[in-house]
């Protein structure tokens, strides 16, 4: 199928956003939005975020990605995740101006801008589904939390733990230490943090929601206990083994071809 990529230039609250938008030449009536997580830009870490559209538009998606202020070639100044609702606004209407036969729309987020996802989603009815994949959701209670789980535990099975007792090579004061403030972290009442209200703002949304999370990261295992602990309304892929940024091929074209299946399967 041929797709056509055009370069965009639309504004945010007066600065100037740029992004890339990929058209099919039958594109169908759901797009992706793809909305880029920490210090990146539209490109994303190992091109992922090209490859992705790419996945995505050969299979008749439309697809937009975009710099934020402050990233990329955007102007402005960085703003944290849970403060682009503008940006993530401003780059909607510019893809359904550029689209007009889309009717409705996907937010593919990785990390913390799949946690900047889910806060936009509920303001518009228009996003009818969310890929969150790897989401932060991290908190020092939660760290914890993990930290105890699959860390600590985790030591008392491999042998070079039990040799470096065996040999005097073991802190046990300095590991006591850790232990503790681990569990007096792990142990403390959240509020309002952001594990919770990323929990119940997942809760009060009504579209659909694919959860992809990697073998081997922190941010997924923390998800995955939250996950464990709310019994969110979402359908969960793990990719065994997978970095947080899928750093591999394999990873990345698994990555791609869930999404592009499960975005045109409802």
């Amino acid at each position: 199928m041929n797709v056509v990529q055009r370069a965009l230039r639309f504004f945010c609250q007066g600065y100037g956003l740029v992004g890339i938008v990929d058209v099919p030449e039958r594109p169908l009536a759901r797009g992706v939005l793809i909305v880029t997580g920490g210090p990146q830009y539209r490109v994303g870490s190992h091109r992922q975020f090209t490859l992705l559209a790419r996945t995505l538009s050969a299979r008749g998606v439309p697809v937009m990605r975009f710099d934020q202020r402050g990233m990329g070639d955007s102007e402005g100044d960085p703003r944290s995740f849970d403060t682009i609702n503008d940006d993530i606004g401003a780059a909607v209407k510019e893809y359904f101006r550029q689209v007009p036969e889309m009717k409705e729309l996907v937010i593919w987020g990785l990390c913390d801008g799949a946690t900047a996802a889910v806060f936009y989603a509920v303001t518009d009815a228009r996003v009818r589904g969310l890929v969150l994949v790897n989401p932060w959701v991290r908190s020092p209670e939660g760290a914890a939390r993990v930290n105890l789980r699959h860390y600590y535990l985790g030591r008392l099975g491999e042998r070079e733990f039990w040799k470096k007792v065996a040999t005097g090579n073991f802190d046990f004061g300095a590991s006591a230490a850790s232990l503790s403030q681990q569990i007096r972290l792990a142990s403390t009442e959240r509020s309002v943090s952001l594990p919770q209200r990323v929990s119940d703002t997942l809760a009060g949304y009504g579209g659909q929601v694919l959860v992809v999370l990697s073998g081997d990261d922190l941010s997924a295992r923390e998800f995955s206990d939250l996950m464990a602990e709310t019994e969110l309304p979402v359908r969960r892929v793990d990719i065994a083994g997978a970095n947080h940024t899928f750093a591999c091929r394999k990873w990345r074209d698994e990555v791609a071809d869930i999404s592009a299946n499960w975005v045109i399967s409802w």
